[in-house]
């Protein structure tokens, strides 16, 4: 399976990755009960997929928790007590191991050597896990297919003679060393790859669920990913994920209008929807639920975006060179064939309205020509739209401005057509600057 192709600029952008960033779109789902689950979470975050089956199974198995609604009590420590245990090491020898449990328990009881006791705490780990994962299974009743594979692999684990007797062990009652010693070099050794595998069954159900009761809390729905070659984009009532009471929109690119042109004023909302539809787009190709009531998509190669790019005191690049270089990495990746999402947020703000107008209209008109890819492209220039009007496969939606009492209003719904909203210095003089500056207003501040 190809890796995902996303770059550091876009990941901060989105605000995707980062457990100790605020805000992040990794800590909404970050509800994780164990460190192996948190584990499992950085994998799914730092790896979307990009295989259309593997997607849908993932999803498959997100809404199956959501449905049903499992109740599941993880015990954080137990499981870290068992991963401890097996992390230490054992002889491959019986009679060694045997010999090493008694020589722990005598020096137990002569100094402060605590090894037999984490070799009594963690078999007593084991067992208690054993139970725990018994009680999952029971849970698990007419299970998706793709998640009953997996409990298939579990329950063949667990039906094991040995494991059998282990599981029923009173761990409440003093453990005989010669059991100690047994199962250490039993758990370790021939069972050992059991062990793992039921310990990251625990850690995946405890993603599935933390995931899932995300979902139900706030809504989310799951995507249906596409073969990549149908090159389509549907969503209905996207929002933010972050957002409280955010308003959604809905949005359709495909081969024949794959690029759309957005306009409107500053504080519109198209630079938060952008980075709304960029967000959905990334949590879709992890199999993860997203802020929509439906989103269908064709698999990308990957995701770019530039929405926030700063200058480069380092390498010397001013904002607008800055700008150039980035939109340039995004021609040298669509040239190269790969069919991505590609997402520009007020391209050359950082030059003249003449440069920014001339540029943006060539740049938009030869994406537009890489009909593999999808594109969103924003801009204040409006006269730019209307110079595109003649290039067939671009659709143009605008965010509007509502005037009330000369005070403008938000709606953050996306319209047809290009926006005619000239409010800049209408809102200038609301805040009476030039009066300000001209000395005819008392100015209050400290």
């Amino acid at each position: 399976m190809e890796k995902f192709k996303i770059d550091k600029q876009t990941l901060e952008e989105l605000n995707l990755l980062g457990k100790f960033k605020t805000g992040t779109i990794y800590n909404l789902f970050n509800n994780v009960c164990t460190r192996g689950g948190e584990q499992l979470l950085d994998e799914m975050f730092n790896n979307p997929l990009t295989d259309m089956h593997a997607i849908n199974d993932r999803s498959s198995i997100f809404n199956y928790f959501q449905q049903q609604n499992f109740g599941f009590d993880f015990d954080k420590q137990l499981v870290a007590t068992m991963r401890e245990y097996l992390d230490t090491t054992s002889y491959r020898s019986k009679t060694l191991v045997y010999g090493t449990t008694v020589l722990h328990k005598f020096l137990s009881s002569l100094a402060r050597d605590d090894r037999y006791k984490k070799n009594v705490q963690g078999l007593q780990a084991v067992i208690q896990l054993l139970n725990t994962v018994q009680k999952m299974l029971d849970v698990f009743v007419s299970a998706v297919p793709q998640f009953q594979v997996r409990v298939d692999e579990i329950k063949a684990i667990m039906l094991n003679p040995l494991l059998i007797k282990l599981q029923r062990t009173d761990i409440y009652r003093a453990l005989p060393l010669s059991t100690l010693a047994f199962y250490e070099h039993l758990l370790k050794g021939k069972f050992l790859a059991d062990m793992e595998s039921l310990l990251r069954f625990v850690y995946e159900v405890d993603v599935y669920h933390a995931v899932a009761q995300i979902a139900r809390v706030k809504g989310f729905q799951y995507a249906t990913a596409l073969p990549a070659t149908e090159n389509r984009l549907a969503c209905k009532n996207l929002k933010h994920p972050s957002i409280s009471k955010a308003v959604g929109n809905d949005l359709l690119l495909q081969e024949s209008n794959n690029v759309l042109f957005l306009t409107g004023a500053n504080m519109a909302g198209k630079s938060t929807w952008m980075k709304s539809l960029g967000i959905a787009l990334y949590l879709a190709h992890m199999g993860f639920p997203l802020a929509a009531d439906s989103f269908e998509f064709s698999v990308r190669d990957g995701l770019y975006s530039s929405i926030n790019v700063a200058d480069n005191i380092g390498l010397g690049y001013s904002h607008f060179y800055a700008e150039v270089m980035r939109v340039k990495e995004a021609a040298v990746a669509a040239a190269s064939g790969a069919r991505l999402m590609l997402i520009f947020d007020e391209l050359f703000k950082g030059t003249n309205v003449k440069d920014a107008y001339d540029g943006t209209l060539a740049v938009t008109s030869e994406f537009a020509e890489y009909e593999a890819c999808l594109f969103v492209v924003s801009t204040h220039i409006i006269e730019v739209g209307e110079a595109l009007q003649s290039v067939g496969n671009i659709q143009f939606r605008y965010m509007p401005t509502v005037l009330e009492n000369s005070i403008p209003r938000y709606t953050y719904r996306l319209q047809e057509g290009i926006t005619e909203d000239r409010q800049g210095m209408m809102i200038i003089r609301n805040e009476r600057i030039l009066e300000l500056m001209n000395g005819s207003v008392v100015n209050t501040c400290n």
